[in-house]
């Protein structure tokens, strides 16, 4: 019998061939992510939106950043430091280009300001406090601060820097109106400093994307192309992970988490998201727009609020429509914030007789009708929640005739204050409470206060204390204000939160990744292998 052998040229060509069909870390890899909605926007100044941060995140940076433990570290500024309580000096980093291969400059710092504080965006909050920036040279500038600014290195995270001649030659210098559905240059194309280049984005289909390959920092990734597809329907969405055309889902429908969990060719990561889902009132208008109550606002009285409130059985909603998959909550906002403290963050047990007393006292007995707006594709089973929530009204004399649309839709409308009754979740991306009650809470105003307050909210004793809190440097009488504010949203019932979303990932068992309790999923953090 002749024996067979293996030349070594020939095993070193098989051996190749072999690797060639691996996706080991550093070679290259495509990462297809899915979720249920797209982004509103390429503009990064234009919507407080977090799948749009999420996505624009990969292009567009700031000057700090979170690394894997959400730790702040130095992003497009390398140092910074205090010349007086309000004055803060941040050198840049020098040598980074956009992607266009133009140079990053501080006079890029300095636009990028001005453009994010224009009124018709909704990401003022991520400036806060901060009067001016101004340009010392090239690679340094200066905050100037109306006051100490306790979390300005968490706020500036999401203050990401536009390249102000790209802007110029594009005629993008102002941000997109996005509730008036204007469209923009900025609002179709990108042009960051970050690890990927946005090169395509077809809406409600996909999100394409190449890293960077003259980035200035280095990554463990081997990421080398990148698509984010929104996929509206859950069935559709498992699908396609379970066929192996999407890699990562970070939208679990809640009724096939145990399946997913189950299946050995996938592997899921588990864990509370900060972000709280409520229901919005208008607390401004005088008459509440398509309600039957005609000549007065009923959300102006406490009691109305209140009984709308403990009409909700939350323990029923995590039951049987998010299967145990959240947090039934008292306040607003979630475990894992500064503010949240288990004594405060007690939900209201449902009492349906409480409730109907309450309208009575208030002066309806019979309840009313009112429009109700909700989004079908943006939170988990939000479409689902809102239904169950009208049938609990219902209940105790209030008809809330809902409206369900895709979320692009739905924030263009309450942003216009169309909506005297909405679903609204709002992730916490400082970790900071401040961040909901200056956004949420406080009278809006032309700057970052109230910049999202799309309730017409407006309250003395709470713009007394988000006023405080923004600048009181000692932690102690912070966290104490914190606490009154948000002690008093409850106690109003300012707004009707439900639960605090926990938030399971999907994912092929060949990806490793970090799970982020800002649901904002990042490439420079994943392999493939």
């Amino acid at each position: 019998m002749q024996s067979t052998l293996v030349r070594p040229r020939f095993l070193a060509q098989a051996l190749l061939a072999l690797a060639a069909t691996l996706s080991l870390p550093g070679q290259a890899a495509n990462l297809r992510w899915a979720a249920q909605n797209d982004i509103l926007t390429l503009d990064p100044h234009s919507q407080n939106h977090t799948t749009t941060i999420a996505v624009l995140m990969h292009a567009y940076e700031g000057l700090t950043r979170y690394n894997e433990k959400y730790q702040i570290e130095p992003a497009l500024a390398t140092k910074w430091t205090a010349i007086s309580p309000t004055q803060i000096r941040f050198e840049l980093r020098q040598g980074v280009k956009f992607h266009d291969g133009s140079p990053f400059t501080a006079d890029d710092v300095v636009f990028s300001f001005g453009r994010i504080m224009q009124p018709q965006g909704t990401l003022q909050i991520y400036v806060a406090g901060i009067k001016e920036v101004k340009k010392i040279d090239n690679y340094t500038v200066d905050f100037i601060l109306s006051a100490p600014q306790p979390i300005l290195l968490r706020s500036i995270i999401d203050f990401r820097i536009m390249s102000k001649t790209w802007a110029e030659k594009n005629k993008a210098l102002n941000t997109q109106d996005y509730k008036s559905k204007e469209d923009s240059f900025a609002a179709r194309n990108v042009n960051g400093t970050g690890p990927y280049k946005i090169t395509s984005w077809q809406p409600d289909q996909k999100i394409s994307m190449v890293a960077n390959k003259d980035w200035w920092d280095q990554t463990r990734s081997n990421v080398t192309e990148l698509s984010y597809l929104p996929i509206k329907s859950d069935a559709t969405r498992v699908a396609a992970l379970l066929s192996g055309d999407v890699d990562l889902l970070t939208d679990l429908p809640t009724q096939d988490v145990a399946r997913l969990r189950a299946d050995p060719k996938l592997k899921l990561m588990e864990g509370p998201e900060v972000r709280t889902i409520f229901f919005v009132m208008d607390q401004g208008s005088e008459e509440l727009k398509g309600a039957s109550v005609k000549g007065k606002n009923p959300f102006k009285d406490r009691r109305v609020r209140e009984a709308m409130s403990v009409a909700i059985d939350r323990e029923a909603i995590k039951r049987s429509i998010m299967r145990g998959l959240s947090i039934p909550a008292g306040i607003m906002v979630a475990p894992g914030v500064n503010g949240n403290t288990p004594d405060l963050d007690v939900p209201l047990k449902a009492d349906a007789d409480k409730a109907r007393k309450l309208l009575a006292e208030a002066g309806y007995p019979e309840g009313f009708e009112v429009p109700l707006n909700c989004p079908n594709n943006r939170y988990i089973n939000d479409e689902a929640i809102c239904q169950a929530v009208v049938a609990m009204w219902a209940r105790v004399g209030i008809k809330a005739n809902m409206v369900a649309q895709p979320f692009s839709q739905h924030s263009q409308t309450f942003q216009r204050f169309e909506a005297p009754l909405f679903l609204l979740g709002w992730g916490v991306a400082t970790y900071d409470a401040q961040f909901t009650l200056q956004s949420l809470a406080r009278t809006k105003t032309s700057g970052a206060d109230g910049n999202f307050n799309f309730a017409k909210l407006s309250d003395a004793t709470m713009d007394r204390l988000v006023d405080a809190m923004k600048v009181e440097p000692d932690l102690s009488k912070r966290n104490a204000m914190i606490r009154e504010a948000l002690q008093r949203i409850r106690d109003e019932s300012l707004f009707i939160p439900i639960h605090h979303q926990v938030r399971p990932w999907a994912m092929r068992a060949n990806v490793d990744t970090t799970h982020r309790s800002d649901d904002r999923p990042e490439a420079r953090f994943t392999t493939l292998k």
